[in-house]
């Protein structure tokens, strides 16, 4: 009889495993991969984890292969393999080890995955996420750098191979979640008057702009609302998080720069809204904690326990909106003038504002440089047309260069 009972539960799990959505997770030591592995951990029965990757983060990683056993993982040099694997033999893992980005492309478009969370940070992230989407994934776009830099390139290629796009920024998944379900088929019947992207406003909303050239990069990554990575913390106290997330709307849901509109709101209480023609205004709130929109994309159309704890709405007590001052923050007004300009601009905003952020995160430039080494860029660089991932490319390499060359030796 307990054979009887072994049996029987070997034989519901081995069923289970069958059916368990199996994850490419790519960036999984990074903050959005963290949270993806906390949401997946609680549905142990529901996700598998085929692949982990990280760039040189191989202690971190080895610690979440220990937890989660992938398949493969995939590191960004031989040096961070061989470390990664000495771990991994210590502890018994039979998990494969690769390295270099032919490998993340590998992993994303691997027969067995079924679903890619694209969290790598920038344009490092386009080609993998590029690979899952022409292999007919689910991608789980948490990368929004990708969807800038290649716009209806991407789109195509999700459209093309029968693939399926869910947004997992915090601000574009609670537009698909106020959106009517076959909006991206028939955007015309719905009414849709405006989309709105609600914003923090960062850490500097309130800060004398005078004293902006100050702030140094312990002040620049102290988000007041959200726990995030360096880079993009950055790009949120500039708001040139928001400006790209304007870019990725516009692709996302097929919507002119003219119907995008940021609205500040410093308590991060509702991520998004849509406007429609009626005069409703339709808004999803949540505790600012990602694992909110990473739960949602991983179930979708179903929804699962996330971890965040429901939002009590009468502690907030009030909720405060304003439009963004352009002044303040003049990379969001580079950013809808990129979108606007079209072509391969918003390709070297991107790749112009990664080159700026990094400088001054390594104290060569001021904070208000930043801005000022990406205008530069955009008027040496006239936009050009891009047809494919290495066209797309070359304005990428094309805008460093340019970047690199207005900072300071």
């Amino acid at each position: 009889m307990v054979n009887g009972i072994d049996k029987a539960q070997q034989a519901q799990q081995a069923q289970q495993a069958q059916q368990a959505q199996r994850l490419s997770i790519l960036g999984s030591t990074g903050s959005i991969g963290v949270s993806t592995l906390d949401v997946v951990a609680r549905h142990p029965d529901r996700y598998q984890v085929y692949a982990l990757t990280a760039h040189t983060q191989v202690q971190k990683l080895a610690q979440q292969c220990e937890q989660f056993r992938p398949e493969v993982a995939v590191v960004g040099s031989a040096q961070a393999a061989a470390e990664l694997q000495a771990l991994l033999r210590e502890k018994h893992i039979a998990t494969e080890v690769e390295y270099g980005p032919e490998a993340l492309c590998k992993v994303a478009s691997a027969p067995g995955c079924d679903a890619v969370m694209a969290a790598i940070v920038g344009a490092a992230g386009l080609a993998s996420s590029l690979a899952a989407a022409q292999a007919g994934k689910k991608v789980l776009l948490a990368n929004k750098e990708a969807l800038v830099m290649s716009g209806q390139l991407f789109i195509n290629a999700i459209i093309e191979n029968g693939a399926t796009l869910l947004p997992i920024d915090s601000e574009h998944n609670a537009i698909f979640q106020c959106l009517p379900r076959d909006y991206q088929r028939q955007p015309d019947r719905h009414g849709v008057r405006k989309i709105l992207l609600t914003a923090s406003g960062g850490p500097f909303l309130y800060r004398d702009v005078e004293s902006l050239t100050a702030v140094t990069p312990e002040e620049a990554v102290a988000h007041p609302n959200w726990v995030m990575g360096r880079k993009i913390s950055v790009d949120s106290a500039t708001m040139m998080n928001k400006g790209l997330e304007v870019i990725e709307a516009h692709w996302l849901f097929a919507t002119p720069a003219e119907q995008i509109e940021v609205v500040i709101h410093p308590q991060s209480v509702i991520h998004s809204m849509v406007s429609y023609a009626d005069g409703s205004v339709l808004a999803q709130l949540g505790n600012p904690d990602m694992r909110t929109p990473i739960a949602y994309g991983l179930a979708y159309p179903e929804r699962i326990d996330s971890g965040v704890a429901a939002l009590d709405l009468t502690k907030i007590a009030k909720l405060n909106f304003e439009a963004p001052d352009f002044k303040r923050f003049p990379c969001l007004a580079l950013a809808f003038d990129a979108l606007k300009q079209g072509m391969s601009a918003p390709t070297v905003l991107n790749a112009s504002n990664e080159i700026a952020v990094q400088a001054f995160l390594d104290r060569k430039i001021g904070f208000r440089m930043i801005d000022q080494i990406i205008a530069r860029t955009l008027d040496k660089i006239p936009a050009a047309a891009i047809s494919d991932l290495g066209s797309i490319l070359e304005q990428d390499r094309l805008a460093r260069e340019v970047a690199e060359a207005f900072i300071p030796s």
